[in-house]
């Protein structure tokens, strides 16, 4: 193994337009690599050291399956049950067609949250949620809120295409459900915990929040960044809100206990957290042809879309991950990437609205993968 290449490029990218970055990779047993590059506060120009906490967003999605999954082992629900059973709210959801609201043909599974195709938006002002917000005094509470999204229509049958929305965040009250706690306090239990994951969360509080890296927004005229203040997520609807999609912050050693445990079959040390079997399952596409023909971001060429995640099923299109390697990223262009089959992962942070992932995140999975093989 050689990671030159890598650290090559995390420090170009850090000159081009990336303010600062962390990155390690896990193989076969252990961290190989581990560089971070740039600055976590560009004004003040203090770098990178490892510490800092970043808002993982949408990294978030694949903690969130992966905690779901372990209630589906222990037979608490299975893929194919209608959500209203549970959330009971969803059944009188309704559908578009046309200019008309009617009547789904089918309701949404359970199935359909996995893999985004429950009809669902990522509308996080539509007015059942501006509801909750002010009666209860800005706390939206996260199975409440997520009730008062059954009362927007559907823009499409359940199952009959993929669409990114709030499909993980409803997941998060279904966890509540099943589980009789809440999210959070089901996420420590089942994740966090075992893998002793101490700096991961949902909410910020000042001391959390002056650990984080500052947080950027890429302005493509000047090619310049601005500072965004880091606290200011917009998918925490609420104080008391947990927001499976986008709500989690973490950092590049922890979210790599997570990551790793799920390249070694869900092993982590003499900690099992998700069977070998829920991982294939995770990973195994979920989407027919026009699912497929719905998920076309540039950065995910190849891929089709898992329990979560997005699962590789086509190296033709330049790949040098094997078929199956599967994660996510997020808004401020966080990447995770793991690989069972060569019980290898990837972390990659930064913070960077208008992420510039499309460039990035298929180059670092490329090099990542060349390194390895590198003298």
């Amino acid at each position: 193994m050689n990671f030159k290449k890598l650290e090559d490029f995390l420090n170009y990218i850090t000159q081009w337009r990336i303010p600062g970055c962390d990155m390690a990779v896990y193989y076969k047993g252990g961290i190989v690599f581990r560089h971070m590059s740039g600055y976590r506060d560009k004004e003040n120009k203090i770098p990178m050291d490892g510490s800092e906490l970043f808002n993982i967003y949408s990294a978030s999605k694949v903690i969130t399956c992966a905690t779901a999954l372990t209630l589906l082992e222990q037979g608490k629900f299975l893929l194919t049950d209608p959500l209203y059973e549970y959330i009971p709210e969803f059944k009188d959801v309704m559908v578009k067609r046309g200019k008309e609201l009617i009547k789904p043909e089918r309701p949404i599974e359970i199935r359909h949250l996995f893999s985004m195709s429950a009809g669902l938006d990522y509308d996080i002002n539509m007015p059942s949620i501006l509801e909750v917000k002010e009666k209860t005094k800005g706390r939206c509470p996260t199975l409440e809120t997520v009730k008062a999204m059954a009362k927007k229509s559907l823009l499409f049958e359940p199952g009959a295409h993929w669409n990114y929305s709030l499909c993980h965040d409803v997941l998060g009250g279904l966890i509540e459900v099943i589980s009789g706690k809440t999210f959070g306090e089901y996420l420590n239990e089942a994740i966090l915990e075992p893998l002793n994951m101490k700096n991961t969360g949902f909410g910020v509080n000042d001391e959390i929040f002056n650990r984080m890296a500052k947080q950027y927004r890429f302005i493509d005229e000047k090619n310049d960044t601005e500072l965004i203040p880091a606290q200011n997520v917009v998918y925490r609807l609420g104080t008391e809100y947990e927001s499976g999609g986008a709500g989690l912050y973490s950092s590049v050693e922890d979210y790599m206990k997570f990551a790793s445990s799920l390249a070694c079959y869900g092993k982590y040390g003499n900690t099992q957290v998700l069977s070998r079997a829920a991982i294939d399952l995770m990973r195994e596409n979920q989407l027919d042809e026009q699912g497929l023909r719905d998920f076309i971001w540039p950065q995910l060429t190849g891929y089709g879309y898992g329990l979560g995640v997005r699962t590789m099923m086509d190296r033709s299109k330049g790949a040098l991950s094997p078929i199956g390697e599967f994660g996510w990223c997020g808004a401020a262009g966080c990447y995770v990437l793991i690989d069972p089959l060569n019980n290898l992962a990837v972390f990659y942070a930064q913070h960077l609205l208008n992420n510039q992932e499309a460039f990035v995140h298929p180059r670092l999975r490329n090099i990542v993968y060349a390194c390895l093989d590198a003298e």
